[in-house]
């Protein structure tokens, strides 16, 4: 359970977090591989190698680029996320704490690897714009969450205390380097993906829904 009293900042990530990742697992090892594939008339063992190939972007800011996948790829990546777009949701009650959290009012940051095209796809088709007093995109910095660069540069254009900061993210990673940073209260998620299964993080406590953040709530973390 959260102190709220010693909260004056709440810095959310967004895929996995507030959405479900779902989306951008079947996009990436997927949809992707298999249009890209059509697109180029390519062989179908062309899928794994570009599979491949993605996950070794992982962690860098490539992997989160629009931009650079399709320079890569010679596709238009947005166009096809547009034809997968209704797999794109929210997880179980994010609205629901949002909502709490805007009449709480600590100060609510959406802080995400997600690229400014990726956020111009998914912030109308979920609403989350509402409930949030800023957005930063680590594309708006030139280095992802997973470097400590991130961090003090996010400082510099929304002022925070690390003591008095919440930070919620699926990736353990990231939250390793918020940690690093000086973020006091951190907090991964147990199952960022709705179709595959919960996991543990053994060096973060994991939250199977956030109502178990909100206070005179009985819900188990």
């Amino acid at each position: 359970m959260i102190d709220w009293r010693d909260i004056d900042t709440v810095l959310l990530d967004m895929d996995g977090t507030l959405l479900d990742l779902h989306f951008d697992s079947h996009f990436w090892l997927e949809h992707l591989p298999r249009r890209y594939v059509e697109l180029h008339h390519l062989d179908e063992a062309t899928q794994d190698v570009l599979r491949e190939r993605i996950l070794r972007e992982q962690g860098s800011l490539n992997w989160y680029s629009l931009a650079y996948w399709e320079r890569e790829l010679g596709v238009d990546i947005l166009a096809l996320k547009r034809e997968v777009q209704h797999l794109i949701g929210l997880r179980s009650d994010a609205l629901d704490f949002l909502a709490w959290l805007r009449d709480a009012h600590p100060r609510v940051v959406l802080a995400t690897n997600a690229d400014r095209a990726s956020l111009s796809l998914k912030l109308p088709l979920t609403g989350l714009e509402a409930y949030l007093d800023a957005i930063v995109s680590s594309a708006d910095f030139g280095v992802p969450k997973e470097e400590q660069a991130f961090w003090f540069a996010l400082q510099e254009v929304e002022p925070f205390d690390p003591q008095r900061t919440l930070f919620i993210d699926d990736n353990p990673a990231v939250l390793e380097s918020a940690r690093e940073f000086g973020i006091r209260h951190l907090l991964g998620i147990r199952q960022p993906d709705s179709r595959r299964p919960e996991r543990e993080l053994e060096a973060f406590i994991a939250l199977d829904r956030f109502a178990a953040l909100l206070p005179d709530r009985d819900a188990p973390m």
